[in-house]
């Protein structure tokens, strides 16, 4: 099957319109980061949210640790989906589902060593879906995404192999490496954000590469 692809950082309604129109199941809004590129308002990412397409993902990028903050978030921003890229420390994921029905819960896992499948494997059972990300928590400033760079895809491909829920990979994927990135890791859907830009901003060149080459993985891999 050919991976979904989530274009994440999207910082407008015309690049929202865009990777729409390439055929983004899904659209990344970057909220508040302790660092990396993407970063919207909250008010702006509501905006674009409202116009997403029905068929089409909203995926609220929060970096948010408390449960209770994460649902304050959600209802401003009104998306359909929330990306946790970090650990919840009050609160659970049951919170979040409680008080936000029918959201998806993404989270992500920053896969650095065996601990990064430790965690997946433990917070699979309790969310939508997991995204794979180059990030690094243990960095006295976080790294939760955004880093153009990409991880140890073995592990990536063994946390594929042993939980039963989605799982998106992201970090440095662009049009030279995407075809490997599906044929060694399998993951349910790509998340691309620096791999489609140029000086930041969604190159429509770029975007047009990636989806024909990911177009072409269907039934060749």
């Amino acid at each position: 099957m050919r991976p979904r692809v989530k274009i994440c950082c999207i910082s407008s309604h015309a690049e929202a319109a865009l990777a729409v129109s390439y055929g983004a199941h899904a659209l990344g809004l970057v909220s508040e980061m302790p660092s990396g590129p993407g970063v919207i308002s909250d008010e702006l990412a509501r905006e674009i949210a409202a116009r997403v397409p029905p068929a089409v993902a909203s995926f609220l990028l929060t970096s948010r640790q408390s449960a209770e903050a994460i649902v304050e978030q959600q209802r401003y921003v009104r998306s359909n989906t929330l990306q946790i890229v970090d650990r919840l420390t009050h609160g659970t994921y049951q919170d979040l589902r409680d008080a936000l029905p029918g959201i998806a819960l993404v989270q992500v896992i920053h896969v650095l060593d065996e601990e990064s499948l430790e965690e997946a494997l433990r917070v699979a059972p309790d969310v939508d879906a997991l995204l794979l990300d180059s990030g690094n928590q243990r960095l006295a400033v976080k790294m939760l995404g955004g880093t153009g760079r990409t991880h140890d895809w073995a592990i990536s491909r063994r946390i594929v192999k042993q939980v039963t829920k989605p799982v998106f990979l992201a970090g440095g994927l662009n049009s030279e490496n995407v075809r490997e990135a599906v044929e060694q890791v399998r993951p349910f859907g790509l998340d691309v954000c620096s791999g489609v830009r140029t000086d930041e901003k969604l190159d429509e060149r770029k975007l047009a590469t990636f989806f024909e080459l990911v177009n072409r993985i269907q039934g060749q891999v």
